[in-house]
Order: C-alpha cells, then sequence, then structure tokens
C-alpha cells in the first residue's frame, strides 16, 4: 500500500496497482442501492395495495420483502456485473479480490450475508428497540459503531465482511492504451507465434495496457539487465500456463512471444468490442468461469 493505492499480483506475477474506493464513495453507493431497492420493493406494494385490501399484512409483507429482495439484489448483481451493484457501477466502484484473483462466487456471497449481522440488522435492532429496551439498543449501536469504525482502522478500507471474504472495494480502473501502440499498424505475417481464441479469453483491456507497459521495458536500454530478463521469463511462462500454450518458447524468442501476445489479445479484443462484449479486465468473468 501506498497511500490510498494498493498494489495486487495475480498468478501472472506482473503487479497491477488499484486506486482504493474512498469510504464517501462507497457509502454513496450503498445509499443508491438502497434508493433502488426501496423503490422496486415501494411499487410490489404500491402494485399489491390496488389487487387486495389493504391491512397490516401488506406492512409486515414490506418488511420481509426489503429484506429478502436485498440479499439477492446484492449478491446478483455483483456476480452478474463482476463485483459491482448498480450504485457502484454509477460510481465507478468494482469489488476485487485482495489476493489478486478471480473474484469467486464464496468471496461475493460471503462479503453480502456478512453485511447483514454487521450493518443492516443492527441498525435495525436499534431502531426498532430504542424506546421499548434501551439495552438493546445501545448493544445494537455499539456493534454499529464496531462494523462503522473498522473500514477507518485498516489502509484497504476494508470492512469485517471484506476482510472474511478476502475483497477489496476498488475505483474501478479506467484501461487505455498508449497513443503510439494504439495506432501501430498490425502485420500478420510478421508474427512468430499464433494464438487461439480461447487463449485469448483470459485477459481484459487491463492486462492488455499493463503488458504494454512490459514490452516499452523491453525497448529500453536496460533491458539485458539480469533482473529484467529473470522478469520477463516469469511473465512469459505465467502467460503460457494461464492461456494453455503447450509449446516451449526460447529465452531468445520472449520478446517476440510477448510482443505478439499482445498484438493478437489486442484485434480479439477489439473484435470482441464491436459485438459489443466489452472485456474491461480479467476479473469480467462470465458464468461459465466462475464454475
Amino acid at each position: 500500500m501506498i497511500g490510498n493505492v494498493m498494489e495486487v499480483t495475480p498468478p501472472e506475477g506482473v503487479p497491477i496497482r488499484f486506486e482504493v474506493a474512498s469510504l464517501g464513495a462507497r457509502l454513496g453507493a450503498q445509499l443508491l442501492d438502497l434508493v433502488l431497492t426501496l423503490l422496486a420493493i415501494g411499487a410490489l406494494v404500491l402494485l399489491l395495495a390496488q389487487l387486495f385490501t389493504f391491512g397490516w399484512w401488506l406492512v409486515g409483507f414490506a418488511s420481509l420483502a426489503f429484506f429478502f429482495v436485498r440479499i439477492p439484489y446484492y449478491t446478483i448483481t455483483e456476480l452478474i456485473w463482476n463485483g459491482a451493484t448498480l450504485g457502484k457501477r454509477m460510481l465507478g466502484l468494482q469489488v476485487i479480490s485482495a489476493e489478486g484473483r478471480t473474484l469467486s462466487v464464496y468471496a461475493v456471497v460471503a462479503r453480502n450475508l456478512t453485511k447483514e449481522a454487521e450493518v443492516f440488522l443492527p441498525i435495525l435492532f436499534l431502531l426498532v428497540n430504542v424506546q421499548q429496551d434501551p439495552v438493546s439498543a445501545i448493544v445494537s449501536g455499539l456493534v454499529t459503531l464496531i462494523a462503522l469504525i473498522v473500514p477507518m482502522t485498516n489502509r484497504k478500507r476494508q470492512r469485517i465482511g471484506d476482510i472474511l471474504a478476502g475483497t477489496v472495494v476498488i475505483r474501478k480502473p479506467v484501461a487505455i492504451l498508449l497513443p503510439d501502440a494504439a495506432t501501430a499498424p498490425v502485420e500478420l505475417e510478421s508474427q512468430s507465434f499464433s494464438f487461439q481464441t480461447h487463449q485469448l479469453d483470459h485477459y481484459g483491456a487491463f492486462e492488455l495496457q499493463t503488458l504494454e507497459a512490459i514490452l516499452r521495458k523491453i525497448e529500453r536500454p536496460e533491458a539485458k539487465s539480469a533482473t529484467l530478463v529473470r522478469e520477463i521469463t516469469s511473465i512469459v511462462e505465467a502467460i503460457r500456463l494461464k492461456i494453455g500454450y503447450a509449446e516451449a518458447v526460447n529465452p531468445e524468442d520472449h520478446g517476440r512471444f510477448l510482443s505478439d501476445f499482445y498484438r493478437a489479445q489486442r484485434r480479439h479484443l477489439e473484435a470482441r468490442q464491436l459485438f459489443g462484449d466489452r472485456r474491461s479486465d480479467k476479473y469480467h468473468a462470465t458464468a461459465d468461469e466462475s464454475e
């Protein structure tokens, strides 16, 4: 961690930096999500009120609906949109694995179920018991206070649910390829290595941008240093393992391998974007990949 920037090292061995989301931005996303769920429940209650005679059962239904709609909403949206609810998407936030791995179903479910125990239920008990049972209200208030303090005491701003699930909320990076590399012509005939479509489905634009930075380091005079040679070797092997590239790559061909992979990956992502499927990073997992 450097300030509010954290560095994550995925299995490929290339460190990636993310800006940790501020508590204000997370609170704003939470409020947006609450408003959206309340609007959905309110619309449902109004529809039922038109169909049936109003009674206390409708108030009870609204209370239960708020509970049973909220949990699936947070869980399903974060699974569909790769760690982002509607509120997070509006404010440019995203949940990722703190270890740099693909966001798992367990992590999404764990962090959202824990949210109920550490945030929503204590607040509900506090509001209900504030007059009838002051002792319970005080205990609920203390639990709520602890839940609010925890993100302020750690540098990754993780609440208890994030710590248990191994997740971090970040400000989603905007992947922009550098102009000269983005406009460079791609000569198919010059490629020494070829890649299949399924091998190019593991990465997104943000990883492509990171690989571009590596290629620029290779072009520098210090590219022959032993440290950089070892780094490039580990990156090549990590990519080969990740995409299932069976053929061995000679050390003298490592630069060509990364260059050809970069260009093939770029064409693949641009082709997918033409059909409306924009893959921002490797955490953009499909349902099959999540399984």
